[in-house]
């Protein structure tokens, strides 16, 4: 099981951390955004100087095969082998394609995820959870394969653009929501106009705790892991009819979204109550804007999320709420359900 490092110094912890792991080459992953923004604060480190840089082109969209080998032909060419370390440096794309890249070369290299971005800190770069987007399909192609450490620092953090904030935000919301009222009133409240890092920086352990604990149980998704994909059948749906039409949205705010509906789902089918619906909602509504749709979107959105790779046959595999804490997974809806929580997503965002 990976170990989860919170650093105080970014410099010296990584550089420990290196220091402990038995390796005969060093290569580091980045994209183009984290080679130039956050590659610097690494560079004194005497480790890393003789690594090898790859670096692959930035956001979702680029987490594809093509990259995908890309990193493998690197690795090739500059003689990596069974017992070489790759360290991801970056956003949930490049620890989601490191951590599939280090799974499957020589059937498997250590690797250490360095998030840069709070989504990648408190969801990607945890829990062992790696992969690529294939066929217009989120996250289609993948792996189980833990990284050795995630060494985690708030010295990312204040780089970040409120819509970077914000779609880390949503999956806090969500750990909560999964966890206790009390996590999710601190979240709601916190706040996110004027953020003291520090705190924030309180709150991601905590999250980041609240999901390796969940793993911890089952890393392999059998039972109670479900219980983290709350709000993401849906929300991989937005994402995937997004990039299909040429407008891709942050991750985060595809959970966000997801949420409304499998909040609503919650309602429905497991008396979540109407109230702690409404306030989770309104939190949405103030921070997140809409991601737009119209009834002429519903079947391709079902069927999008009928090919979610958590569903058994052709039934679409939901993970709901009776109360804030109370999960219940593997629960189904029928299509005349889901519509329906679509159509008060539009309603509760105002489209």
């Amino acid at each position: 099981m990976q170990k989860i490092i919170k650093s105080s110094n970014l410099s010296a912890d990584v550089e420990k951390t290196i220091r402990n792991i038995h390796y005969d080459k060093l290569f580091i992953l980045t994209d183009e955004h984290t080679h130039e923004l956050c590659l610097p604060l690494l560079r004194e480190l005497p480790q890393l100087h003789d690594a090898k840089q790859i670096m692959i082109p930035a956001d979702d969209t680029n987490k594809t095969i093509v990259n995908l080998s890309k990193v493998w032909r690197q690795l090739t060419e500059n003689g990596a082998t069974r017992h070489s370390l790759l360290v991801n440096v970056g956003g949930g794309m490049v620890t989601d394609l490191g951590g599939f890249a280090a799974a499957t070369f020589k059937r498997g290299i250590k690797y250490i995820n360095i998030p840069t971005t709070l989504l990648g800190a408190v969801d990607a770069a945890v829990g062992g959870k790696t992969g690529i987007n294939f066929e217009g399909y989120k996250n289609e192609i993948g792996a189980f394969y833990p990284s050795e450490f995630v060494i985690i620092s708030s010295d990312f953090f204040h780089t970040l653009n409120q819509r970077a904030i914000l779609s880390g935000y949503a999956e806090m919301i969500k750990h909560a929501l999964i966890h206790s009222a009390a996590d999710l009133e601190k979240l709601i409240h916190f706040p996110l106009e004027a953020i003291d890092y520090g705190k924030l920086n309180e709150m991601v352990f905590r999250s980041v705790g609240i999901k390796q604990r969940i793993v911890e149980k089952d890393p392999y998704e059998k039972d109670i892991r479900k219980a983290l994909n709350l709000g993401h059948t849906t929300a991989h749906a937005f994402e995937s009819f997004a990039i299909e039409t040429g407008n891709p949205v942050p991750h985060g705010y595809a959970v966000a979204w997801g949420l409304i509906v499998e909040l609503y789902l919650s309602h429905r089918l497991c008396n979540f109550p109407k109230e702690k619906l409404q306030k989770t909602i309104r939190f949405i509504q103030e921070n997140y804007g809409a991601f737009p749709i119209t009834c002429d979107h519903y079947e391709t959105l079902y069927a999008i999320a009928g090919h979610d790779k958590k569903n058994q046959g052709d039934t679409i595999n939901f993970t709901l709420l009776s109360e804030i804490g109370n999960v219940r997974i593997d629960q189904t809806a029928e299509k005349e359900l889901f519509f329906e929580a679509l159509d008060f997503y539009r309603d509760s965002v105002g489209l």
